[in-house]
């Protein structure tokens, strides 16, 4: 039950005239997570929150020079160094990656998402599970060329909400889901 609100209308039914405009004007997506969805979300967080990515350009400079000050230092490359810097640059590269598809193997087995989002918050159900996020929860969204990525209110933004544009039934949801995002969260 919501607070402030019985659960009963004034005509003794369970939904209020507020509740049917909240239907009315409530956006749904259908979709399927994907590996590309998270790996769009880290990236969208990454530019927001900017630590990793420092983190993983100091590392990688680092890197760099330690290869440099070694191959001048012999006046040749040596090919463990240059083994070991390349794995380090894969890794760095390819750090968002492995997360990604670290994440989409905790969520992709719960099948088709069903998204409702609307002034009451975002709610999602799977088979297996649904999830109520109230706006609170929120500290603002980034818009991609194909997602809205919902980022939380915690310091480190450890949770996101990636909702892909291709869930959409219509173009017109789009448009709808950004008016009711913009009217209750920030971009960012």
């Amino acid at each position: 039950m919501t607070a402030g609100r019985s659960a009963e209308g004034a005509h003794g039914s369970a939904e209020t005239p507020g509740d049917v405009l909240d239907e009315r004007a409530a956006v749904r997506l259908v979709y399927r997570p994907q590996p590309g969805d998270t790996l769009v979300g880290l990236k969208a967080r990454e530019r927001i929150k900017r630590t990793g990515l420092i983190l993983r350009v100091a590392f990688l400079t680092l890197w760099v020079g330690q290869w440099l000050l070694s191959t001048v230092g012999r006046g040749s490359v040596d090919v463990v160094s240059t083994v070991l810097f390349l794995f380090v640059v894969l890794i760095v590269w390819g750090y968002p990656r492995l997360q990604a598809a670290h994440v989409q193997r905790t969520v992709g087995w719960q099948g088709e998402y069903r998204a409702t989002i609307s002034s009451a918050g975002i709610t999602c159900r799977t088979d297996h599970s649904t999830l109520v996020q109230e706006w609170p929860f929120f500290r603002g969204y980034r818009e991609t060329t194909g997602h809205f990525v919902l980022l939380s209110r915690d310091p480190n933004i450890m949770c996101l909400d990636v909702l892909p544009k291709r869930g959409a039934h219509e173009a017109l949801d789009i448009d709808r889901l950004r008016a009711v995002l913009d009217e209750h969260i920030a971009r960012v």
